[in-house]
């Protein structure tokens, strides 16, 4: 190990490890390229290493984090393998890239702001931000959202307060010593300065991210730039060709929010793609087995308000989740069990009765083009499902050939949800930045689901407000599934499927995996409230939630 850096492996929820890198050097300023090199190069052996089990490499600033399935990892050799590659040789230089920018007016809104933050004039914070070469650190956010650093801190501005709700594809940003592109229309705290003319992430291309961890960026003062149009980054709605067509359904009225869900899109968080997948993991494999599929072959996700879909041949379906009062043809039928659908058959939601999402599962599977390597939707980049979107009144949806596994006929009790849960948790990636009785007044506090909430997290009110020794200040850092964000409000964001793959806010603690249905089945209303488990409490909990799909199948 270097001179001067730590290192130590820390778990995090019950299906991620992370090797935190860091500095005892008096001074060391808390973007390091030293320690960025280092992250880089952990990252790519342990990658190679191809371990059974390991879902995700993820380098950031400081950190590698590797994301596992806890029921067939062997989370020792993980472990090892992050002690062991600690002394990697560091990536030397990648890719250099000249990037034009048009600085200021509606191409960069905030360029007045910054110069009075720095206390200059708008030409020196051009001169400032552009006379660097900056140095991919790590990728999240959003698809090929690349974090450069760093930048001079005379303009490091701070986040916003209160982000913007829409930031243009293409925008150039600052916060604090962080800079970058945004590649999609996004809401954004970053401060923008200006508009760059390149396309950071496109789908088809490969690979799809234009930056790289250890790239260097330059960027260019232009007068004009061409922005390129960016379209949502989704494959064509067609069936796939090793799968075949099994026939269509039809989309009478798409209800409240209905997409297309699989298993997740895992592997690509590295550059900023979120895993996604469905809300309700359980009740998505459970509507999968019932009907005689693969546990992870695409559902339809339907939100609250269900769907009206007209099966154009005779189908087989299952259901499983929220009982939103389903009918076929007028006749109420049964969650968790098989359900034959003649030709011109159509599929009806009625009033909510418990939980707030159904998933609905065709023999033979939702068959849109995987892109890269999923079906599932991310709505907020417009990456997979159909289009990238939500479904609409008159979409054709394309079933899979029928599978050869036979369907499970009979009836299993459905789960209630009354209103609220208790999820329990896990100590957080940034639980230290806590006071040690932040925790105690997390378990005590009663919180409601704000109606500002959505597949990427849940904003949580009404219960303890926590405060963190960092504020708004943290570099970002990766996001995990049912983590607890606390941004400088104390209100606490639950992180959910659709979540960001790095954050700026610290997290306190992450929703054990077992719990994550449950969660994925409050909404708008429901009231939340946490409880401090050990790990081997959210292991057994997640073999017995395993167990019943067992039993199923």
């Amino acid at each position: 190990m270097s001179r001067g850096l730590t290192a130590r492996v820390r778990e995090i929820g019950d299906s991620s490890l992370v090797l935190e890198l860091g500095s005892t050097l008096p001074g060391q300023a808390q973007i390091d390229i030293t320690v960025s090199r280092r992250a880089t190069a952990v990252a790519r052996v342990v990658k190679q290493r191809a371990i059974s089990g390991v879902r995700d490499v993820v380098p950031t600033f400081r950190s590698v984090v590797v994301s596992f399935d806890p029921l067939s990892t062997d989370v020792s050799a993980v472990a090892a393998a992050l002690h062991e590659d600690v002394d990697a040789a560091p990536d030397g230089v990648g890719r250099v890239h000249e990037v034009p920018v048009v600085y200021g007016d509606s191409d960069g809104p905030d360029l007045e702001a910054v110069a009075a933050y720095a206390g200059c004039s708008p030409d020196v914070v051009v001169q400032r931000h552009a006379s660097r070469t900056y140095r991919v650190f790590m990728l999240g956010f959003l698809p090929g959202f690349a974090y450069m650093g760093s930048v001079d801190e005379t303009i490091a501005v701070p986040r916003k307060p209160t982000p913007r709700l829409r930031v243009p594809a293409g925008s150039v940003g600052i916060a604090g010593q962080q800079t970058g592109i945004y590649p999609l229309d996004a809401p954004g705290g970053w401060h923008i300065i200006g508009r760059a003319g390149v396309t950071p992430f496109e789908s088809e291309r490969v690979p799809p991210s234009l930056f790289a961890p250890g790239d260097e960026v330059r960027f260019v003062p232009a007068s004009t730039v061409a922005v390129p149009r960016v379209d949502p980054v989704s494959a064509p709605s067609h069936e796939d060709s090793s799968t075949g067509m099994g026939g269509y359904v039809t989309v009478l009225r798409p209800g409240l929010l209905t997409t297309v869900q699989d298993a997740g899109r895992w592997g690509h968080q590295e550059v900023g793609v979120s895993v996604s997948g469905p809300m309700d993991p359980m009740a998505h494999r459970l509507a999968n087995v019932v009907v005689g599929n693969r546990p992870d072959a695409a559902t339809l996700e339907a939100t609250f308000l269900g769907p009206e879909l007209r099966m154009e041949q005779h189908t087989r379906l299952a259901l499983a989740g929220a009982d939103l009062r389903a009918t076929v043809d007028g006749f109420e039928v049964s969650l968790h069990t098989t359900i034959d659908c003649r030709a011109g058959s159509v599929l009806r939601f009625g009033e909510r009765r418990s939980g707030a999402r159904v998933y609905v599962a065709f023999d033979g599977g939702v068959a849109v083009t995987p892109l890269l390597g999923s079906r599932a939707t991310h709505l907020r980049s417009g990456v997979g499902g159909f289009h990238g979107r939500p479904l609409m009144r008159g979409d054709r949806i394309v079933i899979g050939q029928p599978s050869p596994f036979a369907p499970f006929l009979r009836a299993i009790a459905p789960d209630l949800y009354p209103g609220g849960a208790k999820l329990r948790v896990l100590p957080g990636p940034q639980v230290e930045h806590f006071l040690p009785s932040a925790l105690d007044a997390l378990q005590h506090a009663r919180y409601t689901i704000s109606a500002d909430s959505d597949r990427m997290g849940y904003r949580l009110t009404g219960g303890a407000r926590l405060a963190s020794d960092v504020g708004g200040t943290m570099v970002s850092d990766a996001a995990f599934l049912g983590g607890l964000q606390i941004p400088p409000s104390g209100d606490p964001i639950l992180l959910m499927a659709d979540r960001p793959t790095t954050g700026g806010y610290p997290q306190i603690a992450v929703v054990i995996s077992a719990d994550i249905p449950l969660a994925g089945q409050l909404g708008a209303g429901d009231w939340v409230e946490f409880e401090v488990c050990s790990r081997a409490d959210a292991i057994a909990a997640l073999v017995a939630q395993e167990g019943r799909i067992l039993a199923v199948r």
